[in-house]
């Protein structure tokens, strides 16, 4: 048995972990010393121990769609990126990073690329959700400064989350949010978010304002502060679609308050006026004198686990590194420290840039680190063709198959978490180690390894002659500190020293903000957002995350737990729009936009607004067929911060009806034909496809199964088909189909996989997908940790459960991290 304390990679929390390893198993529970999280962990977070197995793992380095050796990978990747320099210039070059990185990899990537490439053309996936921040940060205090902690979240008198469902996006601070609430009766909460979303369960007010207009509401508050009637609470209301009565009553609370801190994110982040959004909030807090001290601030939640991580190394094209940027003194400061005069003396390409000039083939070769970008950056599909035409494409990557290592000419094997060793930094500066537990699986290696491998093949190997991240994270602690007389507040001077043996055992460290002295109140004009709906395109989308998945689901995606909340696309809808788009609840529909189209299954909402959409952004083509929302997305960017306006994109919506939909599990996976529409769902010991088209699939199986010479067991009744396929006494395959959804007992059905059942009748059950003598299913999984259906939860109501309390007693759902809360509520108010 062997325990090891790490960190969460999933948002940027920062959860502390204690892993245990035990005859070969891996179970994860809360670290209760981490001060982020003192022992809480949401699902996800719960459910680490399950995503540590090879499944789907690249573990050889491949050349040209060959597994070669290391050496010929690395004098591959060496020649191809000297080649190109050589012709076309160090301009012609970019790397494309992760928040997924630790910060040990993130200094090695921005050291060779803007050091000693030459260029700055090194950018990260952060671009896509914190940039915005950044630069707000930046305009208002001098600095990438982040002027809070999450226990000022906790001793504060009014919190205000703008743009954010922390209840699903970050659950285990919105979880120290609630429990403050509990114990302190006399604190306020304020949801500001087009969307009823579950983070409104635990507001006093929610301003469900019009989409983009999240400025004007922060203008008008800094005139009310300062006595200003330019932005009048009238003209605040009529711009953002709310009553004159809840703006006074926002502004009265936030005045009144003594203390008031904002929490935002990517509802403020990623709009063209995303920058100016996050100096608005700024600015109130500057006028207000709620800033600096306890319980008040403007807070910005990353995203990732390691995107404040990247943003301190200068992971960002327009940083240079240390907080530093591409002014005079600063270039020759990090030119001596790292003895090289080739270091890059301007901004480099952001990423809707770098991958437009891709596209126009300014640059030839691209190195993606960790990262997805033919899923999570917008217009995709012109993602995919620039990457395709792209004459080098290296992809560092722990998965063997994505949606852009497909276009990659060398593949890199990377270490994955549990067995990467370095530090991350969360949302409130806070480092932690990230520790392996795991041996490295196949020939995978650290990021950093590779960098400093690829940077020996390019001539530079002195400079990057590291043996252990502990030596590169001390070199980026001493970086910080060079030459630093107090002007940069981010300073890790006492860090730069550490032994091996303290960095090992470093416990987490939150870097101090100082005194910032420089704090300007930064003028902003607001603006609408720039989608224009029309007679062709009248619905707003709205994308983001759903609750048990993460990213573009390289990690959660294979988890059966984690697919049982939200198992395929969706799009969520108002009753109004359902009716006025001829949509029914659970129905199948296309999304279009003028880059392309998507399916997802529609579900309507009472809390949505009329004309507007919400999509999750996870799915890709590894788990649905036409299931990416980014493709609809148009690039639009923030002038200042690059960051793509991926909350407001105009759209259609049309009800689709397959003439089949189908169950498939098999343990292994018939070819599904290019016509017919299919999701990708986890299960337990087999793969399971959920399936629609126009045209039957029920031949295409049967044939499948025939050429196995497998026997089959069929059963046809009405518009329903089932087939099962035997082998040796072994379940092969089992499919069902009909011209709605088949409604399955999912579980009873991965049971006959690993234990085929005995008796005819239970075998004659599993034909029509029930288990015998059991009403067919539990219904929409509520709470993953538990893996209580809506069923069982709608039945103990009508028993009598009146509260959330009161159902986890019975049921232990919303016991554990405590997300589906919100839903527990919303199906005892649903039953009266």
């Amino acid at each position: 048995m062997n325990e090891t304390r790490t960190t969460c990679p999933y948002c940027g929390v920062g959860c502390g972990v204690v892993v245990r390893r035990e005859n070969g198993n891996v179970s994860v529970r809360g670290d209760e010393t981490h001060p982020a999280n003192y022992g809480r962990l949401c699902v996800k977070g719960s459910a680490l121990g399950e995503t540590t197995g090879l499944q789907g793992r690249l573990l050889r380095p491949r050349v040209d769609d060959h597994d070669v050796t290391w050496s010929r990978a690395l004098s591959v990747a060496g020649e191809r990126l000297q080649a190109i320099i050589e012709r076309w210039g160090p301009q012609a070059v970019a790397f494309y990073a992760s928040g997924q990185l630790l910060t040990e990899d993130y200094y090695a990537a921005n050291k060779l690329m803007k050091g000693f490439i030459g260029a700055a053309n090194i950018d990260t996936n952060s671009r896509l959700c914190m940039s915005s921040a950044v630069t707000g940060y930046k305009r208002a205090f001098g600095e990438d400064i982040v002027p809070c902690s999450y226990d000022d979240v906790e001793n504060s008198d009014l919190v205000v989350l703008v743009g954010s469902n922390a209840a699903w996006t970050h659950p285990v601070l919105f979880q120290r949010l609630v429990k403050a609430r509990q114990d302190n009766p006399d604190m306020k909460v304020v949801v500001i978010d087009p969307r009823k979303t579950a983070t409104c369960d635990i507001a006093d007010l929610h301003l469900a304002l019009m989409p983009g207009s999240d400025a004007g509401l922060f203008v008008g508050l800094l005139n009310a502060i300062q006595g200003d009637t330019t932005w009048s609470i009238d003209r605040v209301a009529d711009f953002c679609g709310l009553s004159v009565g809840e703006v006074g009553t926002f502004y009265d609370w936030f005045i009144t308050a003594p203390r008031a801190i904002t929490l935002y994110t990517m509802g403020i982040n990623q709009s063209t006026s995303g920058s100016d959004k996050c100096n608005a909030i700024i600015n109130v807090h500057l006028a207000s004198g709620k800033i600096a001290r306890q319980g008040c601030g403007p807070f910005s939640l990353t995203g990732q686990p390691n995107a404040m991580g990247g943003r301190e190394v200068g992971g960002l094209a327009n940083q240079l590194a240390a907080h530093m940027g591409f002014e005079p003194d600063d270039l020759a400061r990090v030119a001596r420290f790292w003895g090289t005069e080739r270091l890059a003396q301007t901004p480099g390409l952001m990423a809707v840039e770098l991958f437009d000039a891709i596209a126009r083939g300014e640059v030839k070769a691209v190195w993606i680190m960790g990262t997805n970008p033919a899923v999570s950056l917008p217009d995709s599909h012109a993602v995919c063709q620039a990457l395709a035409a792209c004459p080098l494409v290296v992809v560092s990557e722990v998965m063997s198959e994505t949606d852009t290592s497909r276009f990659a000419h060398i593949r890199f094997p990377a270490l994955g978490w549990g067995e990467k060793n370095g530090t991350v930094t969360n949302s409130e500066r806070r480092i932690s180690r990230q520790r392996a537990f795991l041996p490295a699986p196949g020939e995978a290696k650290p990021d950093w390894w590779i960098i400093a491998q690829v940077a020996k093949a390019l001539g530079y190997g002195e400079a990057f002659a590291w043996t252990h991240p502990q030596e590169i994270f001390c070199e980026h602690a001493a970086l910080s500190a060079f030459e630093n007389d107090g002007s940069r507040a981010f300073n890790l001077r006492e860090l730069a020293s550490l032994t091996r043996e303290q960095w090992d055992n470093l416990t987490p460290y939150q870097w101090p903000t100082g005194d910032m002295p420089y704090r300007k109140i930064v003028p902003v004009e607001p603006q609408k957002h720039s989608a224009r709906v029309d007679a062709l395109y009248p619905l707003l989308l709205n994308t983001g995350r759903v609750r048990d998945q993460w990213h573009t689901m390289t990690r959660t995606g294979y988890v059966a737990r984690l697919m049982q909340h939200i198992d395929e696309p969706l799009v969520e809808i108002s009753p109004g729009d359902a009716r006025r788009f001829m949509l029914m609840d659970g129905q199948l529909a296309r999304l279009s936009s003028p880059r392309g189209v998507m399916v997802a299954r529609v579900r309507i909402l009472q809390g949505q607004r009329e004309g507007e959409l919400f999509v999750p952004m996870h799915w890709n083509n590894q788990f649905a067929r036409q299931g990416k929302v980014n493709v609809l997305v148009e690039g639009r960017c923030d002038p200042l911060s690059g960051q793509p306006e991926s909350k407001q994109t105009a759209i259609r919506i049309m009800p689709w009806q397959p003439g089949w939909q189908g169950e498939l599990y098999a343990r292994d996976l018939p070819e599904v034909p290019p016509s017919a529409c299919w999701w990708r769902k986890a299960a337990q010991g087999v793969q399971h496809l959920t399936v629609a088209g126009d045209k039957s699939l029920l031949e295409d199986i049967m044939a499948h199964c025939r050429v196995q010479e497998w026997q089959l067991q069929l059963a046809h009744s009405g518009d329903r088909n089932s087939v099962l396929a035997w082998h040796n006494g072994e379940l092969m395959l089992g499919y069902w189909e009909d011209n709605t959804l088949p409604e399955l007992a999912h579980t009873f059905v991965e049971e006959a996989f690993h234990t085929a059942p005995a008796e005819l009748a239970a075998r004659h059950a599993l034909l029509n997908g029930q288990r015998p003598g059991e009403q067919v299913g539990q219904g929409r999984i509520i709470c993953s940790c538990f893996s209580i259906g809506e069923r069982a939860i709608n039945e103990a109501i009508a028993e009598g459960c009146d509260s959330a309390a009161a159902l986890g007693a019975k049921l232990r759902c919303g016991t554990n991290c405590g997300s589906c809360v919100p839903e527990l509520k919303a199906l005892i108010s649903a039953r009266g």
